[in-house]
């Protein structure tokens, strides 16, 4: 089956075969070297090596992202970066099909922008997907069973819950408030409670260190914002997840007000089963127990949180019923 399914995140990009599963996993990073406007963008590096240097990049070159909250904001960029990723740019990809997840309330222009980044880096019969029924799909969930199911998705730009059964939404909302806004508050709790200033990565690793129940504290080093001393600051997880508890809350709250719109009927099937949630910012301690306490549904963490929508989007080749059912869903959201 020569297609791919591919999760075009804001902080990660992964690629996904039918059969041979993850086949790229790669921060959604590439770096620049500066140059005037207009001239034609060429990454020196992307993936991994790029996120390496981030923070340390000197002044002629730059790092970068394509995507922000989930869409392609600049399309020279993300032609680009999808051209030089490896096993998508355009030499290996001009044979492959591929099904990208998009955000359910990405709008048709930003729909038209990842098709044409898309199909200027050689991929061909391009298919979008909701990333909510992609990740619905790597988790097991079929969604065209006449039985409703809700799935939370929390990435890097973008945050979103759907119910839907029997190959249509029931309600949706979005949030562009996700993990990066996590990172930001983050050193900015660093900065105005500690006087400790940290680069992007620091504050990344910190927040990510809260996924491992075996951490009671962590430690983030920096320059003393008074003394511009390096010095290293020692945090209780309690009060890391108090630092990015508001930034949680908005994001909650948001997706929260989906209920209003949950019809009667579809409670029983959800209260049964849970909500699947998946996405990096899933895995952030304590936040399946925020999410129960404010949906009343208890939640189930997927098997494979960060890598499930590009998993769904590969099956859609087994599965084109699940493409035909909720083609035009997305843009009826948009």
């Amino acid at each position: 089956m020569n297609g791919v399914g591919i999760d075009l995140g804001t902080a990660n990009t992964v690629v996904c075969h039918p059969r041979r599963g993850v086949i790229v996993d790669e921060p959604s990073v590439m770096v620049l070297r500066n140059a005037p406007a207009g001239k034609r963008v060429r990454p020196l590096m992307v993936g991994r090596d790029a996120r390496a240097i981030t923070g340390r990049c000197p002044p002629a070159l730059l790092t970068v992202r394509p995507l922000h909250d989930g869409v392609i904001v600049d399309l020279e960029l993300a032609r680009a970066y999808l051209h030089d990723l490896p096993k998508i740019g355009k030499r290996r990809a001009r044979r492959l099909r591929a099904v990208i997840g998009v955000p359910a309330g990405a709008t048709p222009l930003e729909r038209r922008a990842l098709i044409e980044a898309a199909e200027d880096a050689g991929l061909r019969r391009i298919r979008l997907i909701a990333e909510p029924i992609a990740g619905a799909l790597g988790c097991g969930i079929n969604p065209l069973e006449p039985r409703a199911h809700m799935v939370v998705d929390i990435g890097g730009g973008t945050s979103e819950v759907s119910a839907f059964c029997f190959g249509g939404f029931l309600t949706h909302r979005s949030c562009r408030v996700a993990g990066d806004e996590m990172t930001i508050a983050l050193y900015q709790y660093l900065r105005n409670e500690h006087q400790l200033i940290v680069g992007e990565l620091t504050a990344e690793r910190v927040k990510c260190q809260l996924a491992a129940e075996e951490n009671y504290s962590v430690f983030a080093q920096g320059l003393d914002a008074a003394t511009g001393r390096p010095r290293l600051v020692t945090l209780g997880v309690g009060e890391v997840l108090d630092a990015l508890r508001p930034t949680v809350d908005v994001i909650i709250q948001t997706l929260a007000n989906c209920l209003e719109n949950l019809p009667p009927q579809a409670v029983n099937d959800i209260l049964e089963e849970g909500v699947w949630a998946f996405g990096g910012g899933a895995l952030l301690r304590g936040f399946d127990k925020l999410l129960e306490d404010s949906f009343g549904f208890s939640v189930r963490l997927a098997d494979d949180p960060l890598t499930c929508v590009a998993a769904g989007a590969a099956a859609c080749f087994a599965h084109p019923e699940v493409l035909e059912a909720f083609d035009g869903e997305v843009a009826q959201l948009g």
